[in-house]
């Protein structure tokens, strides 16, 4: 089957028609911004575009691996992890080295994840399996860097004084920073553990109710989707914890000063949040 077929297939058209509702609902929040002169309506509409153009064109890339080898999967999951590490940054805006430490977190968290679970057996090698896990996995693993990095830029604005005094009087710059480093890899996966409380009695997975839908055991999807769940949050928290760990060095002059964590000029939901 080429390309050109699977985007004539009816389920992608009736898939359009789904795509206009909920559409429609998006633009609903859009109009509710600008009556309420919120200024978020160039930044999320844009965003709910990019990302159904970024979702499809990633279901025609898909779509064009099932047929080439295994090994072109190392390349992409990689591609993905370089620009996971690129948004990434963004939360660290100012941060020394943030694109460089968003990187080897999101690399060394979810890769090794990945790897962990394709010698247990939990993620089969094979395109179909391998890039759609991988690319939840990696995505998870982004956002918590992406609030570690935002927590760790925040804790240390705050408390900048506090922290160049106590350098001043000689200790060294990894205990001065540890405190903020926990507060902020706590603070990344609370969302994390708030979805596996909830796992079950108020969150059904999308992926254990399509498992469901499409006749496996239920028990067995159960099992499944926790196994992802315990991916996405072991990735996370390994993210995170390398990342602040990281950038908690990179924080620091070579003659152990605190280096500035200069803002960069942002619009849309930055701007609301500062006014906050």
């Amino acid at each position: 089957m080429t390309l050109l077929d699977r985007f004539l297939e009816p389920v992608v058209v009736r898939g359009l028609v789904q795509v206009a509702a909920a559409s429609a609902l998006a633009a609903v929040v859009l109009g509710l911004s600008y009556l309420r002169s919120l200024d978020l309506e160039s930044e999320l509409g844009w965003a709910f575009v990019r990302g159904f153009v970024q979702v499809i064109a990633m279901g025609a890339f898909i779509g064009v691996l099932f047929s080439v080898p295994l090994a072109w999967s190392g390349g992409v999951l990689l591609a993905m992890m370089a620009i996971a590490a690129w948004i990434s940054k963004d939360r660290g805006g100012g941060v020394p080295g943030v694109l460089r430490v968003s990187f080897v977190a999101v690399l060394f968290g979810s890769g090794l994840v990945i790897v962990a679970m394709l010698a247990a057996g939990a993620i089969d090698a094979t395109v179909r399996n391998l890039i759609p896990v991988g690319g939840m996995i990696i995505a998870n693993a982004m956002k918590t860097n992406s609030l570690a990095l935002d927590r760790f830029k925040g804790e240390v604005r705050s408390n900048r004084a506090e922290i160049e005094a106590v350098l001043a009087l000689g200790v060294p710059p990894e205990k001065v920073i540890s405190e903020y480093v926990t507060t902020s890899v706590r603070a990344s996966l609370i969302p994390m553990v708030d979805s596996l409380k909830s796992l079950g009695l108020v969150y059904i997975p999308g992926m254990m109710s399509g498992m469901i839908l499409a006749g496996a055991n239920p028990i067995y999807a159960a099992e499944y989707q926790f196994v992802i769940m315990g991916m996405l949050f072991a990735a996370g928290g390994l993210t995170s914890m390398a990342s602040t760990l990281l950038v908690g060095k990179y924080a620091f002059t070579e003659a152990e000063q605190l280096k500035p964590f200069e803002e960069p000029t942002d619009g849309g939901i930055r701007t609301l949040l500062n006014r906050g």
